[in-house]
């Protein structure tokens, strides 16, 4: 294991607060995202008592609903890191009702544009739609319109949890098309549309990492897409978007650079950062193919 990935380890475990969590930085309170990467990254590299007592405080976040909330200060509604939820409870091999009822959740949630209301707005658009509304994606909150990120990681954890619950592919399956359908003309993606009113939209190098974690049951049909993972990969500058490349890349197939360099103070990116690195545990993000198990 080299310095990279140990310095990071290492950050994690003492960056973990009293009752088991992360915060998005040392001392501050714990909340579901940099939770889970912490657990998913340290799975395996620490003692099972300390994965166990940050089990116990996601397992108090979930709601009656099967959804989960982001943290301890939000009383709910459920949110788009249900998908964390499900991730976790795939990851840890606990198959159960709180398993069974995330999933549930997650399923019957999807983008409000693909309601009667969105469907009308986008034929009477001047010039046509510039995204495609027949797909349903997953919004950050029930209610409002999808975005990339949180329909990507409801596939990936509904992928993960296919082999243990039935009938999810064509669900998963048509997220994945609606992903596909906001593909920028660059051959990335943004955060959310491919273009806005009449105009083409850049890509984003960490969007573009998190669309092609979720796209890995496409992995055959993307070689346009992983060499422009690639490209961003080398222009870009940002840590978060080298880590969400390389945890896309590595499971697609295709090696990136081992990092070098000193962890700061950002729990999520320490967290993103191990998972990426070659000795890391990229492989919390393999998803397998549509009806296998895994």
């Amino acid at each position: 294991m080299g310095d990279f990935l140990r310095q990071r380890l290492d950050f994690l475990l003492h960056a973990q607060n009293d009752d088991g969590g992360w915060g998005y930085f040392p001392g501050k309170h714990s909340w579901m995202e940099p939770t889970a990467y912490a657990m998913l990254a340290l799975e395996g590299h620490a003692d099972r008592a300390v994965l166990d007592r940050a089990w116990r405080l996601v397992e108090s976040w979930q709601l009656p609903d099967g959804s989960w909330r982001p943290g301890a200060d939000v009383a709910g509604p459920g949110s788009w890191v249900t998908a964390l939820g499900v991730h976790l409870c795939c990851a840890r091999g606990q198959f159960d009702r709180r398993f069974e009822n995330g999933v549930k959740w997650l399923i019957g949630t999807q983008g409000r544009e693909t309601n009667w209301l969105g469907r009308l707005v986008a034929l009477i658009q001047p010039g046509g739609p510039d995204n495609d509304v027949t797909h349903h994606g997953w919004p950050w909150l029930r209610g409002t319109s999808s975005w990339i990120e949180p329909t990507a990681q409801a596939i990936v954890a509904l992928r993960l949890a296919s082999g243990h619950y039935a009938g999810l592919d064509e669900r998963i399956r048509d997220a994945e098309e609606l992903i596909l359908t906001r593909k920028c003309r660059d051959g990335g993606w943004n955060y959310g549309s491919r273009r806005a009113l009449g105009i083409d939209l850049p890509s984003y190098p960490e969007t573009t990492g998190v669309a092609l974690v979720a796209l890995q049951g496409r992995a055959g049909g993307l070689s346009a897409e992983i060499r422009h993972a690639r490209e961003l990969f080398e222009q870009t500058r940002s840590p978060l978007a080298r880590a969400w490349l390389s945890i896309a890349l590595r499971n697609l197939g295709a090696e990136t650079p081992a990092p070098d360099g000193d962890p700061d103070d950002d729990i999520l990116l320490a967290g993103l950062e191990a998972l990426a690195h070659p000795d890391g545990n990229h492989a919390a993000f393999r998803v397998p193919q549509a009806g296998g198990h895994g």
